[in-house]
């Protein structure tokens, strides 16, 4: 290792990029579970977290309190390790109760966008094969309707108002406030053992579930440690993100406990209830997503006459790469506030590189350094050769917090990550010479809608089931607000005088919302390789060479 490069940390003798930042401490011990871990971490922190709308609060004696209640109940009900629950949830302080208490026991957390339809939803469950659910009152049609044709769901409603539903077997308010019996079954839950089963469209194609394991979550939660780890005492988090997502999950379910912050929890994004948060609960961290950042530069007047925003000192980023013009404007607009970024796939359990300070920061458009052990590759995706800094190739991640496959899907796992446990990340980049990431460019074909992941084929695979459509394609088509939003290109069949209208509406009445078609062209043909793959890049050209952007 002493070939090894110390300012872009690159090693000549095995072409690989090395982690600057201090090593991650790992637990030694193999029985350990993620759970377990995080209640023993030392830290001086009191409140846990604080619903913003309501202002209730859960301290961290609460929090741990409960969790080991709600564990005890879900093994009286025959919750075992191995088994997968299924949580369908806005944000909310509960939301963490959930996730903390399954992982206890060795069983499997499954996640689910509350925006998904029905059909979206049953995918997950036909799939992931949940024992039990948890979800609100709100959201129960979903699940119930999801739920059909497969043997009836249990669910758990986590409403605080008593509410008589379909399948109920039990309340979380209830189950929160049961004193543990101490005769639970108790399994050796071991590191190596899955936690999460999050679903990602990975580098390409339909969603499938990613497999985190104990191991993978804790070296997430002391990434997250040793990243905001200060003497400043308690920091506030507002928590914009959605906790089903791993930005959320691996920050506010788990890794930020670790640490004694207190976390402000939205139950949805909402600018005014962010922004008056932030001054209500003197937040000091905002982590966003590069929309909001954008609305927070053009309403910064308004935004600044309104609200007292004096206490926040840093905005977390992730999602996408941010501009020059973009960190520029934030820097210019708020002046007091440092702006730190963060890079991760779901298949990385969370951060992979991040920019920590300042100055990593002013490295305009850069995804931030390696994340404290991990390690970095760039592969020609072509050749196959690896190079060095400042050559563009897809980018290679190994640490220990990538994850371990994609759940029952070993053609998807083997096109992911190699026999060593390098992860493709589908992400075209290049390393400089001072060890910063730059994306370059997708060679995944993910839109990325407000930092939402929009699969391309699952709209097509939509579109082709309308009898009018006889082809398809769906590209990013850039936008300033959003990121990107899903754009069409429709072959009609011989006779058919479809409208963007109707193909709009046709998609709308069966996706989530982030999904929709918002833009469609009508070509005579969509071109493809000779294998018969869409030639994207062609469609976008061809898009954006009549845009604005």
């Amino acid at each position: 290792m002493d070939s090894v490069d110390s300012r872009s940390g690159f090693c000549n003798s095995n072409s690989t990029f090395y982690s600057q930042r201090r090593p991650i401490p790992l637990p030694q011990n193999p029985s350990l579970d993620v759970t377990t871990f995080i209640s023993s971490q030392p830290h001086r922190g009191r409140i846990a977290f604080i619903d913003a709308s309501t202002g209730k609060n859960l301290t961290f004696s609460e929090l741990w309190r409960s969790v080991e209640s709600v564990a005890d109940c879900l093994s009286h009900m025959g919750i075992r390790k191995g088994h997968v629950v299924l949580l369908l949830s806005p944000n909310s302080i509960l939301f963490p109760v959930v996730c903390l208490s399954v992982m206890s026991l060795g069983a499997v957390i499954t996640t689910t966008n509350p925006l998904n339809t029905p059909g979206e939803i049953s995918k997950q469950i036909n799939d992931s094969k949940p024992v039990l659910a948890f979800t609100t009152k709100q959201l129960l049609p979903k699940i119930v309707a999801a739920a059909t044709g497969s043997k009836k769901l249990p669910i758990v409603l986590m409403d605080e108002e008593r509410v008589d539903s379909v399948g109920e077997v039990g309340r979380l308010v209830e189950m929160m406030t049961k004193e543990p019996s101490g005769n639970r079954v108790k399994e050796r839950v071991d590191q190596d053992d899955t936690a999460t089963l999050l679903y990602s469209s990975g580098t390409t194609g339909m969603s499938k579930g990613v497999i985190s394991s104990h191991r993978n979550l804790i070296a997430m939660v002391q990434t997250v440690v040793n990243r905001f780890e200060s003497d400043d005492g308690e920091e506030r988090f507002i928590c914009t993100v959605p906790m089903f997502h791993i930005y959320g999950l691996a920050l506010f379910a788990t890794g930020l406990l670790a640490y004694g912050s207190t976390i402000v929890v939205l139950s949805k994004f909402e600018m005014h209830e962010m922004m008056s948060s932030i001054g209500k609960y003197k937040a000091t961290f905002l982590p966003l997503v590069p929309p909001i950042l954008v609305a927070m530069i053009n309403g910064a007047d308004q935004i600044k006459a309104k609200y007292d925003l004096s206490s926040i000192h840093t905005v977390l980023c992730g999602g996408a790469p941010l501009s020059k013009e973009v960190t520029e404007g934030f820097m210019e607009k708020y002046p007091t506030v440092k702006i730190l970024q963060g890079y991760g796939l779901t298949e990385s359990t969370g951060i992979g590189a991040s920019t920590d300070t300042v100055e990593e920061g002013r490295r305009y458009g850069t995804a931030g350094k390696l994340s404290a052990s991990m390690e970095g590759r760039i592969v020609d995706p072509v050749t196959g050769q690896m190079h060095g800094p400042n050559h563009t190739g897809e980018l290679w991640l190994k640490g220990p917090s990538i994850m371990k496959g994609y759940f029952s899907n070993e053609e998807a796992t083997s096109s992911t990550l190699d026999s060593e446990g390098w992860l493709r990340t589908g992400d075209l980049c290049y390393i400089d010479e001072d060890g910063f990431i730059f994306v370059v460019d997708r060679l995944k074909e993910l839109i990325k809608y407000k930092g939402y992941q929009v699969p391309p084929a699952e709209l097509e695979a939509l579109l082709l089931t309308h009898p009018e459509i006889s082809d398809a394609a769906v590209i990013p088509f850039p936008d300033r607000e959003v990121g990107q939003f899903p754009m069409a290109y429709i072959v009609r069949k011989t006779g058919s005088n479809l409208s963007e209208k109707s193909i709009m509406e046709f998609v709308a009445k069966q996706v989530a919302p982030y999904k929709r078609i918002r833009k469609v062209a009508f070509v005579s043909s969509i071109p493809k390789n000779p294998s018969g793959k869409i030639l994207r890049k062609d469609l976008i050209k061809l898009a954006t060479s009549n845009s604005k952007l």
